[in-house]
This record gives C-alpha cells, sequence and structure tokens, in this order.
C-alpha cells in the first residue's frame, strides 16, 4: 500500500477518534464545572494558541476591513450558539446521544441549505434527517425516565446543530480572500467566545466550579485535539478527496459510542445499536445524494 494511502487511512482514523471524543471531554468537564464556563475556558485557549501560531509563527496578515464583522457574525453561529447551546445540553444528555447528533451535522447542512442557499429540497435529504432524528430518539428512548437525558437536553442539542448548520453554511458563502485556517478559527474562536463571557459571568456560581484534573482535562483536551487538531486533519482530508473524507463521518458515531461507554459507562443496548444503524443510514442517504449533486454537476 503506497504511504500516502497510509497516511490518509491515519489522518481519518486520527480525525474521527478526536472527533467523536468532544461529547465524552464535555462530560468529564461537567463534572466540575459550569457548562458556559467551560465553554470560555476552552474556547480562551484554544484561540489563544492559533493565534500565536498564524500571526507569531507564521507572520500571516490580519484579517481587514468587512472580514472583521464576517469572522464576529462566524463567531457568533459558530462559537457562541452552536458549543454555548452544546454544552449546556449535554447536562441533559449522554456521551453517546452527543456523539450520534454530532455525526449528523452533515444532514442538517444539506436540510439548511434549502432555506439559505435556495437549494431543491429532494425526498431524499427529508427521508435522511427523518432517519437520524428517529436514530436518536431510539437511542435517547429507554434513558427518558432518568435523569441522564431529558427532552430538553435533546431539545438544546438539535437547537445547537441547527446553528452549527447555519454557521458552516455563512462561512462557505463568504469570501475569505485566500486567509489562513488558523486565523479564521483564531479569531472566530476568540470573538465567539468573548459574546460568551458575559452570560458565563453573569451566571457564574462558585461553588458549583472545581478547577481540577476533570475540569482542565476535559478542557484542554476539547481545546485542543478536538478545537486545534480535528479541525486540522478534517481539511486536510477535504483537500484529498471531499467525497472519500465523508466516510470518516460515518465511523465517528461507531466511535463516540465505544468511547462513551469505555470512559462514562454509557449503556450499550439494543436500542444503541438499532439507533447507531439508524444514524448511519440516513448519513449514507444524505451522503449518496450530495455524491449524486457533485457528479452531475
Amino acid at each position: 500500500m503506497p504511504a500516502k494511502k497510509y497516511q490518509w487511512l491515519v489522518a481519518g482514523l486520527v480525525f474521527a477518534i478526536l472527533w467523536s471524543s468532544a461529547s465524552t471531554a464535555t462530560k468529564i468537564a461537567l463534572k466540575a464545572a459550569q457548562p458556559l464556563i467551560i465553554a470560555v475556558a476552552r474556547f480562551g485557549v484554544a484561540a489563544l494558541i492559533m493565534l500565536v501560531i498564524a500571526h507569531g509563527i507564521l507572520r500571516k496578515p490580519l484579517p481587514k476591513g468587512k472580514e472583521w464583522s464576517q469572522l464576529i457574525i462566524y463567531g457568533l453561529l459558530n462559537i457562541t450558539v452552536y458549543l454555548g447551546l452544546y454544552v449546556i445540553a449535554m447536562q441533559q444528555v449522554t456521551a453517546s446521544i452527543g456523539a450520534l447528533t454530532v455525526a449528523v451535522s452533515p444532514v442538517f447542512i444539506s436540510f439548511m441549505s434549502v432555506f439559505f442557499l435556495k437549494k431543491p429540497l429532494s425526498g431524499q435529504i427529508i427521508l435522511a434527517i427523518c432517519i437520524c432524528l428517529l436514530g436518536i430518539i431510539v437511542v435517547a428512548w429507554p434513558l427518558l425516565d432518568g435523569a441522564s437525558v431529558t427532552p430538553l437536553g435533546l431539545t438544546l442539542l438539535v437547537a445547537s446543530m441547527l446553528s452549527y448548520s447555519v454557521g458552516t453554511i455563512y462561512f462557505s458563502s463568504r469570501n475569505w480572500h485566500g486567509m489562513h485556517l488558523f486565523v479564521i478559527n483564531g479569531w472566530q474562536t476568540l470573538f465567539g467566545g468573548l459574546l460568551l463571557l458575559p452570560v458565563a459571568l453573569f451566571t457564574y456560581k462558585p461553588l458549583l466550579n472545581h478547577f481540577t484534573w476533570n475540569f482542565w482535562g476535559g478542557t484542554l483536551w476539547l481545546a485542543i485535539p478536538v478545537s486545534i487538531g480535528a479541525v486540522a486533519l478534517w481539511l486536510a482530508l477535504l483537500k484529498q478527496d471531499a467525497v472519500k473524507a465523508g466516510m470518516w463521518l460515518f465511523i465517528s458515531p461507531v466511535f463516540g459510542i465505544i468511547i462513551a461507554a469505555l470512559w462514562m459507562q454509557d449503556p450499550v443496548s439494543i436500542y444503541t445499536i438499532a439507533g447507531l444503524l439508524l444514524v448511519l443510514g440516513g448519513l449514507a442517504l444524505s451522503h449518496f445524494q450530495a455524491r449524486k449533486v457533485i457528479t452531475n454537476t
């Protein structure tokens, strides 16, 4: 097997593991602190590292003019609203359900493109999003009687994914004039965190925050391997082959459930397996629809 194929496989596997570990890392950090405190700390660390790399090491130019407002809007959608709602929702859902919901983001993006990019709404996309949502409900169903999953948590999780989808569409529709990835991600993460900071300070309760290993371990994992490492690997995979890169999104919910079961002792039942299969089926349906569109254009 050629060396490049080995590199592609390793990069894909590492991406899938890192990407799918985010929900478990969030649950670990939530054992020690309030959700928005975790979020602000995560964004602060990630933004600092990316901006130092971008402007201090790589010597990339600062954004200018209209680019600043684009970065603020992107940060609001992709950081403040999406990840703010996500970390709050993770208080009321299991790590497995968090991983499954994040994995179906391509389906949400296809659905929201209908409204924001005026793309036609195909029957396949409607069916794909219904199958994926059904899969998440199937996994959550036996847990709704207890405190580990609540309807509010599921609603906030879906709302966060809608904001992420709008943010992704906004990003793809803007002209970034060749701006480096770390410049875009560094500044949008910083702005998103700053917009979230007043809410975090207003709701801060000292007795609920303990800066222990759980807090720092979970938060730093989210900031560095997930926010920086996984995103960089994903963009590298997209550059090689955008269609094949989608395969790793199929695998990520499998890793997410395995990581949650091993680290958080999340239950793996017949409902979990059935829900996972439904999510994978919905992702496959959406992927084949996207591939068909690419082939026909």
